[in-house]
């Protein structure tokens, strides 16, 4: 626990100060800033007190809803007003006018494409007006969220008539001004929802065409069975659908019975983008006597998304259930004709309109077009077997294109008082995304359920509906391909009677488990719990059974398991250290026997096998050694790596034995050993030398950590697409990022333990751009005020905002 020296906090507050605040006023105290544009005469719509304490953490309360959105939509903007900005120009479908149309945008995460494709589909989305016709439907947002982002609006034009914009990211861009709207939130959420879906496929849909004679949109081999596709072309295939895989995150909630304290506690930690739209920052929302609850948001959201209040404590992982169904049609000579169980039927061609930025400068229009089917878009995609042909077409329905429930679900968990509570305000909201939900309660219960946005597609009405094609995709993929021509009928999906709307598997068909001793998920599909707990019988959709785990989500079990071993029990403090043990379960597995040092002697290396054979098996700053088993994993070959297969009787011990007898695994050593002789990188360079921070703006902090899924460490960190620090071996721009060990003690008190790996502004001129960088590269936490006595404690500043 650390806590900021009291020296420094004249100069930190200083510096947060906006433009407002630091102009002399003598009806003003000292210690409260009042930033309002509205004559005294008038009473304020909105009306919130921010309460900044160390490292930029905003304590926002307010008498009503509409003022706590306020509040959240006005921090936002301090944190990080540049993204903010980015995302509601992107939600409006106006990238090219701003930035060009042959720029591209990245989430990090699975929406990719140039600025005229991203705005194509964005703007065709809002010519259909879907956004405005969910707002009016039995799947749109109930008073209190509409309420939250009319405030958040405001919030954020409020911001933006008070301060001056500093980060070099977009000050002085003609973008910024106070316009922002409440539609504009929505579409923003939106585009948010369908980031596993729809979102996936923008390059596909936005360039479907007809076939022609020079281009008939054939792959180069159309397998009929599962068995005519390679293991590479799976693998293709699988990272094509689901380019959110890597998209992941460790949630761990022990029970009443295993904890030292009696009651639940909650180690969550999400592997997110460092940079972009899906980054976090931390908020505190408080209606006094109705709403308490912190935690982290993503940008554009007025709730907290993974967070806790004074009894409940959750956290997210991303999901293995698809949030969507292809549907393949059979075309009738015309390639733009499908046939349907009422007769042939026209693929809509839809015209859209962009403003784009010509190189001089000017404002220009390009006219670009898609197409749709009842379902949905349609999407030309050979790469996942999905090409528009002269014989077929494939278009997708989106679960997640049809809600907009996400901030009512979240809003709602946050007033949970159990986690049985928790769930039951979610399945109300019916609007989970595409995660997973981890849980810890006062009373010592915890709970897992993936309880998100599934299609409702059974195995029986699969079994019936399969295309030809869709067979294949459901046997490489698992992701059933439906007939198009029963599109309407039999092959529609279907409904449930406890599900929030038709179209979605309700609760009872979801998985989920309470219990009093733990429960864990690390992406993988929601079978395993749990070491004994197994969750059987779901539609495939949502994920596999019986099927290997990765090392991550093994590691992410051992914790607990070494822990409670011979009747232990986690404290608050050991669970909280597991964020930081750095253990790679992989290279435990490896070593048994000696087999790991056996692989590397076999190459003649000695000098690199000296240092392996020193290493302490971790990825602290200071292991040495570390580079050369994550090198020696990228080169492993895809099968014969291990002498003993995966056993779903076994799932947390298996695969093991690593196979010392295959040459191409002592050859992926030497191919390891060799690649880092050629970048001249010193086998016994310490791990904090190589990998740093590498989001913009950072300086090279090192950071432990490492390779998640492959190396089995639960604190995972990924180098991708890294602009800064680029010199380093391993600049780091994704993965661990709010993370909170949370324990509700006697008392009613909480102990709530937080880091934010990349800060909570994502100015580079701002002191709370890299402080908890820092932190998190000394394994240090942030005690999170959260009553108000703490938050007097570390308050930096007081300001109150209207509008």
């Amino acid at each position: 626990m650390l806590r900021r020296s009291r020296a420094l906090l004249p100069a930190l507050a200083l510096a947060m100060l906006p433009v407002a605040a630091v102009l002399p006023s003598s009806s003003v105290a000292a210690e409260e800033t009042v930033t309002t544009a509205a004559p005294a005469a008038r009473a304020s719509r909105y009306d919130a007190t921010i309460r900044w304490t160390e490292h930029g953490i905003p304590h926002i309360t307010a008498k009503d809803w509409p003022s706590l959105g306020f509040g959240s939509g006005y921090a936002a903007a301090e944190a990080a007003i540049c993204t903010l900005a980015d995302t509601l120009i992107t939600a409006r479908g106006q990238r090219s006018r701003w930035f060009g149309p042959n720029g591209n945008y990245d989430d990090y995460v699975s929406m990719n494409g140039t600025n005229l494709q991203i705005d194509t589909l964005v703007t065709d989305i809002h010519n259909r007006r879907v956004v405005e016709k969910l707002l009016t439907s039995k799947a749109g947002p109930g008073t209190q969220a509409r309420q939250m982002v009319a405030g958040y609006a405001a919030g954020v034009n409020k911001w933006l008539r008070a301060n001056r914009v500093t980060d070099p990211a977009c000050a002085g861009a003609g973008y910024l001004r106070p316009n922002v709207t409440a539609l504009d939130l929505w579409y923003g959420v939106y585009t948010a929802n369908v980031l596993a879906s729809t979102g996936t496929f923008v390059k596909e849909i936005v360039d479907a065409a007809p076939p022609t004679p020079d281009d008939l949109g054939l792959p180069v081999s159309l397998p009929r069975v599962a068995s005519d596709v390679t293991p590479e072309r799976a693998a293709r295939i699988r990272a094509a659908l689901r380019p959110d895989v890597a998209f992941g995150s460790n949630a761990t909630a022990i029970g009443g019975d295993k904890t030292t304290t009696g009651k639940g506690m909650l180690l969550g930690n999400p592997h997110f983008p460092w940079r972009g739209r899906y980054h976090f920052t931390q908020q505190h929302l408080t209606i006094p006597g109705v709403y308490d609850v912190a935690g982290a948001s993503l940008i554009g959201s007025p709730v907290v998304n993974i967070g806790f209040n004074n009894d409940v404590a959750w956290s997210h992982t991303v999901s293995t259930a698809y949030r969507f169904t292809p549907y393949e049609y059979k075309l009738l000579v015309d390639p733009t004709l499908y046939l349907t169980a009422s007769g042939p039927k026209r693929l809509e061609r839809r015209v859209v309109e962009v403003k784009v930025k010509r190189e001089n400068g000017s404002i220009g229009t390009v006219r670009e077009d898609l197409y749709r089917t009842d379902v949905g878009y349609v999407v030309d995609s050979a790469a996942t077997l999905m090409g528009w042909t002269p014989l077929t077409v494939w278009a997708l329905r989106d679960a997640n294109g049809e809600q907009l429930r996400t901030i009512d679900t979240f809003l709602n968990m946050g007033k949970a008082r159990t986690v049985r509570d928790l769930l039951r305000r979610q399945d109300a909201g019916g609007g989970m995304p595409w995660v997973n939900t981890t849980a810890a309660d006062r009373r010592g219960d915890v709970l897992y359920a993936d309880h998100s946005v599934v299609p409702h597609v059974t195995n029986s009405m699969k079994a019936l509906c399969r295309s030809e094609i869709g067979i294949v995709l459901d046997q490489v993929a698992g992701l059933p391909g439906l007939d198009g021509t029963f599109a309407d009928g039999r092959c529609a999906w279907g409904a449930d009677k406890d599900a929030q709307r038709p179209g979605i598997l309700g609760p009872r068909n979801l998985p989920d488990v309470v219990r009093r001793d733990w429960v864990h998920n690390a992406n993988d599909s929601y079978w395993t719990p749990n070491d004994q707990v197994r969750l059987e019988g779901f539609p495939t959709i949502i994920g596999c059974e019986q099927c290997p785990r990765t090392m991550r989500t093994r590691m992410v079990a051992q914790y607990v398991m070494d822990q409670l071993a011979d009747g232990g029990k986690e404290s608050p403090a050991s669970l909280a250290s597991h964020q930081y043990e750095n253990r790679m379960r992989a290279a435990e597995v490896m070593r048994e026997d000696g087999a790991l040092d056996a692989v590397c002697a076999a190459t003649g290396e000695k000098r690199a096998c000296e240092v392996l054979k020193r290493w302490d098996g971790r990825s602290d700053v200071d292991s040495v050694g570390t580079h050369i088993f994550e090198v020696f994993l990228t080169r492993l070959p895809d099968n014969g790596v291990w002498k003993e297969a995966f056993s779903f009787t076994d799932p947390f011990n298996t695969p093991r034995g690593l196979n010392v007898d295959n040459s191409l695994v002592v050859r992926a050593m030497q191919r390891a050993i060799d690649s880092l002789r050629r970048r001249k990188i010193p086998f016994d360079a310490p791990w904090g030398t190589l990998q740093v921070a590498g989001d913009r703006g950072a300086p090279a902090i090192p950071l432990g950590g490492g390779m998640g899924d492959e190396a089995g460490n639960a604190n995972a960190l990924a180098a991708r697409k890294t602009k800064q620090n680029k010199r380093f071996f391993r600049p780091i721009t994704y993965g661990s990022s709010h993370i909170q060990s949370i324990a509700f003690l006697s008392g009613g008190r909480v102990s709530a333990r937080t880091i934010l790996t990349y800060g909570q502004s994502e100015n580079p001129r701002s002191p709370f751009s890299t402080d908890q960088t820092r932190l998190f590269s000394q394994e240090k936490w942030v005690s999170f005020a959260w009553t108000d006595a703490e938050i007097e404690r570390d308050l930096l500043r007081t300001e109150r905002i209207r509008g």
